[in-house]
């Protein structure tokens, strides 16, 4: 069925359940909530549950796997596969009542991902791949999208966590981009701008600092459907450029993709 292998397929009924429930808590008016790195990097009660229930499934369904998550950090196995989790990647617009948030979850070989899941409950919108077996939206094999000229294209970017204190917080590179494409958008959750960028939906994506668990789903996504996915990696944060291939290599010319801390 859709050739995903049989495997997977709990795990994408995994994220949808996770989705429902985060669906459960939105707009709650009693959630409790804390920052972590920055006084912008928001965790609430909802992602520490999402991270525990994913956790816990996922130890009992591949037991040896190493398991990382955003909440928990790492559990390491005795296996050759390790799963990359971001329970609820754009916490700030949950925690806001802001609908686009996303549940990912991926499996990678080494240091190649095999499987990854993305469900954007609000939007009821979901993403999934297998390595050389394609990348699906909503259970429809997604296929290459035609390139455009860099003054038709439609952007994404994000601005990272420490960007009050950060010597490149990507302000630069979006005053920079701004007059030179149709248009830039900031969803505020980049599991889901990589499947958009997958999708054909937007054109192109880059951003600085991502963690692995931002893009370990969404990258394979890109690559499955036939798109470039390009990063550098410092001190485990990504700098990533990814989209149409003559995009990604005007932007990596164009962009400050410094870490610039």
């Amino acid at each position: 069925m859709y050739n995903i292998d049989e495997i997977y397929w709990p795990v994408i009924d995994l994220a949808k359940k996770i989705g429902e429930y985060q669906k459960s808590y939105f707009r709650s008016e009693n959630m409790k909530m804390s920052t972590k790195s920055t006084d912008v990097d928001f965790v609430t009660e909802v992602d520490l549950a999402c991270d525990r229930m994913i956790v816990d499934q996922l130890s009992e369904w591949f037991a040896g796997d190493t398991i990382l998550s955003e909440e928990q950090g790492l559990a390491k196995g005795t296996g050759e596969y390790s799963w990359i989790i971001d329970p609820l990647d754009g916490t700030t617009n949950f925690s806001i009542g802001h609908p686009i948030f996303a549940v990912s979850i991926a499996r990678w070989q080494g240091d190649k991902p095999v499987f990854g899941v993305v469900f954007v409950p609000m939007l009821d919108e979901l993403f999934y791949a297998q390595s050389r077996k394609g990348a699906y939206m909503n259970h429809v094999l997604i296929s290459k999208k035609e390139p455009v000229e860099m003054g038709q294209a439609v952007l994404a970017t994000g601005f990272p966590y420490d960007r009050a204190t950060a010597h490149n917080n990507n302000s630069e590179n979006v005053a920079r981009m701004v007059p030179k494409v149709k248009g830039i958008r900031r969803l505020g959750a980049a599991a889901y701008d990589l499947c958009l960028v997958a999708a054909g939906v937007l054109d192109a994506y880059w951003e600085l600092r991502l963690g692995w668990w931002d893009m370990a789903a969404g990258m394979l996504m890109i690559t499955e459907a036939g798109r470039s996915f390009t990063f550098t990696k410092e001190d485990e944060k990504y700098n990533v450029v990814c989209g149409d291939e003559s995009l990604c290599e005007t932007l990596i010319n164009e962009l400050n993709m410094e870490n610039g801390i």
